[in-house]
């Protein structure tokens, strides 16, 4: 090899690397739109108690958090929720989907 096919191959090899980075880059700046996003909508539907027991739930389960703003959101977009939802209805919402998790049973015999 020459030293003009090792320059080109390394020329090829950061094109691909810049390429990823810019690629990561955007999938990154996506995320962050969808987040703001989702922010957005709570902020209208759910009154600011409400917001706080979600953010506070979040630290603590954040898969179930998640979840429940999934289905707020997925409410609010196809027109069901009237209503700011307030702490209470909240908690209610987490109550239903607390009781419907199923505890592990270990039998031992």
């Amino acid at each position: 090899m020459d030293e003009r096919e090792l320059e080109e191959i390394r020329r090829r090899k950061m094109m691909e690397l810049q390429k990823m980075r810019e690629e990561e880059i955007q999938k990154e700046q996506m995320k962050q739109q969808i987040e703001l996003q989702k922010k957005a909508i709570l902020r209208q539907i759910l009154e600011p108690e409400a917001r706080e027991r979600l953010a506070r739930l979040k630290l603590a389960h954040p898969d179930i958090a998640e979840a429940v703003e999934n289905q707020l959101i997925f409410l609010a977009q196809s027109g069901r929720i009237k209503n700011r939802i307030s702490d209470d209805v909240l908690v209610a919402i987490l109550r239903q989907i607390a009781s419907r998790k199923r505890e592990p049973r270990i039998i031992r015999k």
